[in-house]
């Protein structure tokens, strides 16, 4: 234990679904950590697509309303449980929790954490906890996409899309990298040739730029331009979906169109054509629970290794305190900003 032993923590709950504007605040008492837990002072949380979604009750398998969103967290152990190394109070560490990180303060098992490199700020390693993950698993362990290779990165300037543009310039690949045309600059900083996502050949302009066809498509779109993005693919190429932005605002039920999705990419990857198509799943081999912490934490320890050299550039788009998470949230649902949003604490009065 540590007398910096946090006891009670503010928190941001969602309802239901409601506005940005809806989201509550509440203090609790936070018990004891038990037997391999932690207290984690949080020192950066963030906004991802999954609070978008979630405050729509559109995410896949959010928990029933009302809960505490947040799908990733820096912060600093405070305190320790039995059978938990006390040397890891007061280091700072990341994890991913899908819910609960926008909070003041949080339990979590201690096998879910990631040493932060002491170089690297919170907000910085905030970006890429879940996005880097994300970015790196879908380039190095779903497409494999070889030095040399060409693919093309739908919302270059996003969270997911910034990381992974800057992740496969640095290993050889060349990225055409759809944005609205205001963060085209930024795109070009990434290293990636910009196409305007809303040019009503965006799919032809990009088969001009790349006339033999591209080895991978990573698409965070689906719905019906699934297709156009399968079509860019040379033989041997790979699409990788990992999001169904175009219907996050369609009524019904929210599985449906991550089920279409998964459907129609597995009747294609049985295809005789050459060419794959996954739906990457963060969450896939979790029932095998010591694998999938071991991959995660091996993946975000390359990725965090990359900020602390100065190959990736963390991109906040803004920062706001924890009891302000509602314009948080607000501000990324706008899609005016490239980067991340990035919750930290209450500043101290």
């Amino acid at each position: 234990m540590n007398s910096s032993v946090v006891t009670h923590a503010t928190e941001i709950v969602l309802p239901g679904k409601v506005e940005a504007s809806g989201l509550r605040v509440r203090t609790r008492e936070l018990p004891a950590p038990a037997a391999g837990q932690v207290v984690l002072r949080m020192d950066a949380t963030g906004v991802s697509f999954a609070e978008q979604q979630m405050r729509r009750g559109k995410y896949y398998d959010q928990p029933a309303f009302p809960f505490v969103p947040g799908y990733d967290v820096v912060g600093t152990v405070t305190a320790v449980g039995p059978d938990v190394d006390t040397g890891m109070v007061g280091r700072r560490y990341a994890a991913v929790t899908k819910v609960g990180g926008w909070a003041s303060a949080l339990l979590l098992d201690a096998a879910d954490l990631v040493p932060v490199p002491d170089d690297v700020s919170a907000a910085a390693a905030e970006t890429v906890v879940v996005n880097g993950i994300t970015a790196w698993q879908m380039l190095h362990r779903t497409a494999r996409v070889p030095a040399g290779g060409t693919i093309v990165v739908l919302g270059a300037n996003g969270g997911v899309g910034s990381t992974l543009t800057q992740l496969a310039r640095h290993a050889g690949i060349t990225v055409l990298g759809t944005a609205s045309p205001r963060h085209h600059d930024l795109v070009r900083e990434l290293g990636a040739t910009p196409v305007d996502y809303r040019d009503p050949h965006l799919y032809q302009r990009i088969r001009e730029l790349a006339p033999d066809g591209v080895d991978a498509v990573f698409d965070h779109v689906g719905g019906a331009g699934l297709k156009d993005s399968w079509r860019l693919l040379r033989r041997g190429g790979t699409l990788v979906s990992y999001g169904t932005a175009a219907t996050k605002d369609d009524d019904g039920n929210s599985r449906l169109p991550v089920l279409r999705s998964f459907v129609r990419l597995l009747a294609w990857h049985y295809l005789p054509n050459g060419r794959n198509a996954h739906f990457y799943n963060f969450w896939a081999g979790k029932r095998r629970l010591d694998t999938f912490r071991a991959r995660l934490n091996e993946d975000l320890t390359q990725v965090l290794a990359l900020v602390a050299a100065g190959v990736l550039t963390p991109q906040v788009a803004a920062e706001f305190p924890l009891t302000d998470a509602g314009a948080a949230l607000a501000l990324a649902e706008s899609r005016t900003v490239a980067g991340k949003v990035i919750i930290v604490p209450q500043p101290v009065s």
